[in-house]
């Protein structure tokens, strides 16, 4: 099954008009797939996005960075594929309750979205850990790339006692929340706070009578990206631009 297909139409939503700034980038070596070239159209929104819009756009494909919205606009892929997961039918697999238990003197709190020198040096840890060099450093860029959003965010702080060791942030949006970033200790990797960040963020959906958890792109074949494939039940957005059930098989 191909991921969905867009068409002009897709750039209008309730009045918010985003085809004239829709430049497609240059080819440039796919962070996912890297025997592939990888485009992307997408674009920059400096005023505040009702969440609703977001939410409309993001069921056209788009997902955001800071304040760019963006989806793929490969030549010759089509492999990142839009995924949610129907919170209310969740079944973790025996190697999540793992996580879980392995987690359990771990608080999650919803924390304050906003900067704060912990959560940079946290950051910052993170990246040095990943052995990331393609992301700043410098405290505004941080500040931009994760507490800029245009559309309403939540923070989660994971913590041991009063010792942060990670924080997840996603879009708050009607009937569904949205995956944007996470970032932890690397000394607590063996944790797998990435795993139990989704499952906590999925709970939190199931509390809160939220229907759906975005979780990104699925990119079959990446070492990064699929993993997505192990939280079941799942959706994906289909080339027709409807959301379809996810059959792990046919990507195998």
């Amino acid at each position: 099954m191909k991921p969905f297909e867009p068409n002009e139409s897709d750039l209008i939503v309730d009045g918010f008009l985003a085809e004239s700034s829709l430049p497609v980038s240059g080819c440039e070596q796919c962070p996912y797939l890297p025997e592939q070239q990888a485009s992307s159209e997408g674009f920059f929104v400096d005023t505040e996005m009702e969440a609703d819009i977001y939410r409309a756009f993001m069921d056209r494909g788009f997902r955001r960075s800071g304040r760019v919205f963006y989806r793929p606009a490969c030549a010759k892929c089509e492999s990142c594929i839009p995924m949610r997961i129907p919170a209310m039918r969740f079944e973790p697999t025996k190697s999540m309750r793992r996580v879980w238990r392995k987690n359990a003197d771990v608080t999650v709190v919803e924390g304050d979205y906003k900067p704060s020198k912990a959560k940079f040096e946290l950051f910052v840890r993170y990246l040095d850990g990943q052995h990331d060099d393609t992301m700043s450093r410098e405290r505004e860029s941080f500040k931009d790339f994760l507490y800029g959003s245009p559309v309403p965010a939540k923070e989660f702080c994971y913590k041991l006692g009063e010792r942060l060791i990670g924080v997840s942030i996603a879009d708050d949006l009607p009937n569904a929340l949205s995956s944007v970033y996470m970032y932890f200790d690397p000394e607590e990797a063996a944790r797998s706070l990435g795993t139990f960040s989704v499952m906590a963020e999925i709970e939190h959906c199931r509390r809160e009578g939220i229907a759906y958890y975005y979780l990104g792109y699925y990119v079959p074949g990446s070492k990064t990206m699929s993993y997505k494939a192990r939280f079941a039940p799942a959706e994906i957005l289909n080339r027709d631009g409807d959301w379809v059930a996810f059959d792990r098989n046919d990507y195998e």
